[in-house]
């Protein structure tokens, strides 16, 4: 109980590691499918406080590290033209193309600039009205429709000098390929964030095709041991179907003006995950409406799409078939100040999380 000590609901944790000590008798298999939930897990240690019989894996739940290298490619080329302006989050930089990163793009001399919001992005392009700004969109369901609510900001202001490329991806698509993969899992914890505003209905799919059971769970300690013991009682009990945990925030509908403006926007598209290939549907791209803000029609461009490099596991680890420390790079010839992988380049990477907390249980 190291990590949890200063926690304010440390009795109840304790209580219900106790819970799931006595009610756990059979083997488990639960995959996280948040970033957000990897890190705390190793954060507090709470994958060494479980019984043996109950394992947690982490699945394909970071954006950055799901992006394919020809998006990187197609960012970096868009980067090298005289009049164009790329506006990216910090942890995209790093992440390595077919040739290169947009880092490397920047101290050659292309103008690629860190901003923290797509509002960012667009006081960028209002400034300099003379370069096409291009926005790098990218996350699940949590921030696409704050991405969806820019581009309205930008018709309004008639920034015609506003351009976004999209890497947006949906989640339930991903998870659908995890288990139709052939990894195996009893159960998903699943992200509380995306649940916010999608609803817990989206994971409806998984109990009602797949017999399997989820939770929808908060990021504190209490709420992923509590969600952990749902799901031991729906295996148990045979009984798989979508629960809330994270009341609090999620209910069954989502905040519907939030997918309202995300439909306005962008449609789905057939989409390319790092570790799964093509999953059909799973991606959001700007619809026919609003093309006239889509980055990909600046210029004509194509890259083969690639998996990781040398001995780099990226993609096992987000299919949740390896952990970060079956990787032969991990904690020598890849580290966070030295990546050689996705998944050890962002804070929601599997890979950052567990050499981050190493030493957390």
């Amino acid at each position: 109980m190291k990590q949890i000590e200063a926690y304010r609901e440390r009795e109840r944790a304790e209580r219900l590691l106790h819970i799931i000590r006595n009610e756990a008798t059979g083997h488990y298999t639960f995959m996280e499918v948040c970033g957000g939930h990897t890190n705390a897990i190793r954060e507090f240690g709470i994958h060494g406080l479980l019984p043996g019989n109950i394992r947690l894996i982490s699945g394909p739940g970071c954006p950055v590290c799901v992006t394919s290298r020809s998006f990187i490619d197609h960012a970096v080329a868009l980067a090298g033209m005289h009049d164009h302006i790329i506006a990216s989050f910090g942890d995209l930089l790093r992440v390595p193309g077919n040739h290169g990163t947009l880092d490397k793009a920047r101290a050659s001399g292309s103008a690629v600039t860190m901003v923290y919001s797509v509002n960012e992005a667009i006081a960028l392009a209002e400034k300099n009205r003379n370069k096409k700004v291009i926005f790098l969109a990218m996350g699940f369901e949590t921030t696409i429709p704050g991405n969806a609510s820019g581009v309205l900001e930008a018709g309004r202001r008639n920034l015609g000098n506003f351009f976004m490329l999209s890497s947006q991806k949906v989640m339930p698509p991903a998870m659908k390929a995890v288990v139709e993969g052939g990894t195996r899992v009893n159960g998903f914890i699943c992200p509380g964030h995306v649940g916010a505003v999608t609803g817990s209905r989206i994971f409806e799919f998984l109990p009602g095709q797949y017999g399997l059971g989820c939770v929808v769970s908060g990021f504190e300690p209490v709420d992923i041991l509590l969600s952990v013991l749902m799901l031991v009682r729906q295996v148990n009990s045979s009984a798989p179907v979508v629960e809330v945990e994270y009341t609090r925030a999620v209910s069954r509908e989502g905040n519907t003006k939030a997918v309202r403006i995300m439909e306005q926007v962008f449609e789905l598209e057939d989409d390319w995950w790092r570790g799964f290939g093509i999953i059909p549907a799973s991606g959001m791209q700007l619809n026919k409406k609003y093309g006239a803000f889509d980055a990909r029609k600046l210029m004509a461009f194509s890259s083969e799409e690639s998996e990781e490099e040398g001995a780099c596991i990226c993609g096992d680890i987000l299919r949740g078939v390896s952990t970060p420390g079956m990787c032969p790079l991990f904690g020598t010839g890849c580290t966070p100040s030295d990546p050689a992988g996705a998944c050890m380049v962002s804070a929601e990477g599997a890979c950052y999380a567990y050499y981050k907390f190493r030493d957390h249980g």
